[in-house]
């Protein structure tokens, strides 16, 4: 193993692997779907790590199963890695929001199509809060998953919150930005109830089996964020 530190996508990697050794996709895939929202990362940084730390003896490859994937498992070595970066400060946030890059310099755009822009945001912000708390109100997500979820909640929250304040802020556009289908979050809250308990099982069903290994299975390919 090289001196060099470990960084957050490959101890990403290491922390799914203690759970059971995963395939390059299997991974892609739990990443994905576990840590997808808050942390990126590509298909391609994902074997680039792994060849790396394959090289530096973190893990081990295994025999080619279907498809020539190959299972990757951690050594003590890998262990001790992880161990080394978990207890470490985590650092500040590093934050893109490419919706604020744009109201940063939207008087460069006309009223109008700014309130498009941010209608459509904030619906997308009302869908991802109501899938977010079906989740929640199963209650049968473990605690650290639950924790990193009740995040993602009030930070939903506090958004929502910016855009009913931004339009007071701007002064201009409110025709657009009230227009019939942007939905108020009264709405979004009934449309997530609508949805009913099966919705919050399926949902954290698929949490429980991606970090359960009692009841966990080889991720399916993610279909998007």
């Amino acid at each position: 193993m090289t001196g060099r530190p470990l960084n957050a996508t490959a101890a990403s990697l290491l922390g799914f692997l203690h759970e059971s050794p995963k395939t390059g996709w299997d991974l892609v895939s739990t990443a994905q779907q576990r840590i997808g929202k808050f942390w990126s990362l590509t298909t391609s940084q994902v074997y680039r790590e792994l060849a790396t730390m394959e090289r530096n003896g973190l893990i081990e490859a295994g025999e080619k199963g279907p498809r020539d994937r190959k299972p990757y498992a951690l050594t003590e070595a890998g262990r001790r890695a992880f161990a080394e970066w978990i207890d470490r400060d985590p650092g500040d946030e590093n934050i893109r929001h490419p919706l604020l890059l744009t109201v940063t310099f939207g008087d460069h755009l006309p009223p109008e199509r700014l309130s498009v822009i941010l209608a459509d945001h904030r619906r997308r912000h009302e869908e991802q809060l109501a899938d977010y708390e079906r989740q929640s109100a199963s209650g049968l997500l473990p605690p650290h998953a639950a924790a990193t979820l009740d995040f993602g909640i009030l930070y939903e929250r506090a958004v929502l919150d910016w855009f009913d304040r931004v339009r007071d802020l701007l002064g201009s556009g409110d025709d657009v930005y009230d227009r019939d289908d942007v939905y108020d979050r009264d709405d979004a809250d009934d449309r997530a109830a609508a949805h009913g308990g099966a919705a919050a099982i399926s949902a954290a069903d698929r949490t429980i089996g991606a970090t359960d290994p009692a009841c966990r299975s080889s991720p399916r390919p993610a279909t998007g964020r």
